[in-house]
């Protein structure tokens, strides 16, 4: 039995590698996480929780991360599943196409994905790509024993809107739709699930919390998967969610989104956002190609089994079918130095 491990520093990323460690523990394998900075503390069903120097010990086989780095001195090959769509929130130097000489392995969502980090493969040489789709969407096209269906329940026939936003505070719809949601929610035309990236401030969670009632429910980030499959609808800004959301042929409705696309009904004044919600329930034929033409391009998977494509590719990339790497460029070296600095460890590189 072969030892894997899961990483995280977020909390965002719990939904990211829940469907991993399930596809791992149905194929035999033996997998453990470890969660660090603000992940610190939480923990997957069924998933022993490992420290530094456990995870040392464990010496996988390899190391799935969900975050932008992984510390390059645990053994096993690192394989970076992503904890986001590209959704344009910095330019690509800085924001998803940065290569930090970490990875091994990057396995990505999509073609939109997939190219940019092909070409970026081809030029440094030192990590191989697969495309594999995301590991978070797969409960999105799979049975999720009655979670989502449970969702829509209370709405007794009504459109189910989901509300989902950013931390980013420049690209945050919360605070400036708050107002508008509420009075939505008042009306009782819809039902809304509610929810709020886990970085947004504090007294943002208290406000949207207390809209919870017969008309809305506030949901927790760990359920946020469901309610994307129960909403009909979703409102957001710049968040990955709206791709997420999308990938199920779906409308969305953003507001001042950083670069809006023809897949999206965008707006930038909040009093708009019934107007805004009536188009999207009765989409245009003219939006939808857009949202499926968009959808096929970040995620053509359909079929719930990302999950197993990233561990299948994982084994392709360790058996070398997936080519010979170069050496890690200088700046890994560098960028190890701080991670060890961070964490506090000095020992040697586990091989």
């Amino acid at each position: 039995m072969a030892e894997y491990l899961l990483f995280a520093t977020e909390r965002y990323a719990l939904p990211i590698l829940a469907p991993l460690a399930q596809a791992l523990h149905a194929s035999g394998q033996s997998v453990s996480a470890w969660f660090a900075d603000g992940a610190a503390g939480a923990s997957l069903p069924g998933v022993p929780d490992v420290g530094l120097k456990e995870a040392l010990a464990l010496r996988p086989r390899a190391v799935f991360s969900a975050a932008n780095w992984v510390p390059p001195f645990i053994a096993g090959a690192k394989v970076q599943v992503f904890h986001g769509f590209n959704v344009q929130k910095r330019d690509s130097a800085r924001g998803h196409f940065r290569v930090r000489g970490l990875f091994d392995l990057y396995c990505t969502q999509g073609p939109a994905t997939t190219t940019p980090f092909r070409e970026l493969a081809a030029r440094e040489g030192h990590f191989a790509v697969a495309e594999t789709g995301w590991p978070k969407l797969d409960p999105l096209f799979r049975d999720d024993g009655g979670l989502s269906a449970g969702m829509r329940v209370p709405a007794q026939g009504r459109p189910v809107i989901l509300f989902g936003s950013t931390f980013t505070e420049r690209l945050s719809a919360a605070p400036h739709l708050y107002d508008a949601i509420a009075a939505d929610i008042a009306r009782g035309d819809h039902y809304w699930l509610l929810t709020l990236h886990p970085k947004c401030a504090p007294e943002l969670f208290e406000r949207y919390r207390a809209l919870a009632g017969a008309h809305a429910r506030f949901i927790e980030p760990e359920q946020v998967m469901a309610a994307q499959r129960a909403a009909d609808v979703l409102v957001s800004d710049t968040s990955s969610i709206v791709s997420e959301f999308i990938v199920q042929h779906k409308p969305v409705v953003t507001f001042r989104n950083r670069v809006p696309q023809p897949h999206m009904l965008d707006f930038d004044d909040a009093t708009q956002l019934p107007a805004m919600l009536a188009q999207a329930l009765h989409p245009a034929p003219a939006l939808m190609a857009e949202i499926r033409r968009y959808a096929d391009t970040i995620h053509p998977f359909r079929d719930g089994y990302s999950s197993e494509r990233v561990i299948a590719a994982t084994e392709d990339f360790l058996s070398g079918e997936l080519g010979t790497l170069k050496r890690k460029p200088f700046g890994a070296w560098t960028r190890g130095l701080q991670i060890r600095r961070d964490l506090g460890y000095w020992g040697p590189a586990k091989r």
